[in-house]
């Protein structure tokens, strides 16, 4: 019996479990801290807006930092016929979470700002999943980069690209559909 292919596979599992150790271990000993320390620095040295910077550790080996934008009133409020009641719809402005896996490595997500009531809340945005020994301080600075961007464009929505569902538009060029036939 050839039992050389499952031995390598198992070889691997055990691998496998061995990093997920040494993984939650890196999180404590070198990722957290580094996280906690080259976040805080890049809120101070650029006048990042208002936020926290928290740990979130309710569940073991399951962490999170997150930079969190915190929550505001939005400035719309809903009316109530008849009344003076106003209702404030809650914005939350954005996170930047780094949150440790199950097998320890550690995925990066930007959660885009949302109004409570108004439309509906876009899911978290994955921006990658590194090992701890992958992130690195321009892995942060870029992460914090791509975080800004997400959310300023996300304020800053408008028209700018024209929608397809407009009456009577209809982009021409390369992979748009003219509705005439192709040329011979």
């Amino acid at each position: 019996m050839d039992l050389s292919n499952l031995n390598s596979k198992v070889t691997a599992y055990h691998s496998v479990l061995e990093n997920t150790t040494n993984y939650r271990k890196a999180w404590h000993a070198e990722v957290k801290p580094l996280l906690l320390d080259t976040l805080t620095k890049i809120v101070k040295e650029v006048q990042f807006p208002k936020c926290t910077i928290d740990e979130r550790k309710e569940i073991e080996n399951l962490e999170a930092v997150v930079l969190d934008l915190g929550n505001t009133s939005s400035g719309i409020s809903q009316n109530y016929e008849n009344t003076d009641v106003k209702r404030i719809m809650i914005k939350s402005n954005g996170s930047l979470i780094y949150q440790q896996l199950f097998n320890g490595k550690i995925m990066v997500m930007i959660l885009n700002p949302h109004i409570d009531g108004y439309g509906e809340q876009k899911p978290p945005i994955t921006v990658e999943i590194l090992r701890p020994d992958e992130l690195k301080v321009p892995f942060i600075i870029r992460h914090m980069e791509n975080f800004i961007k997400t959310i300023t464009d996300w304020e800053d929505f408008d028209d700018d690209e024209p929608q397809k569902s407009v009456i009577g538009f209809n982009p021409i060029g390369f992979n748009h559909n003219t509705g005439e036939p192709p040329a011979n």
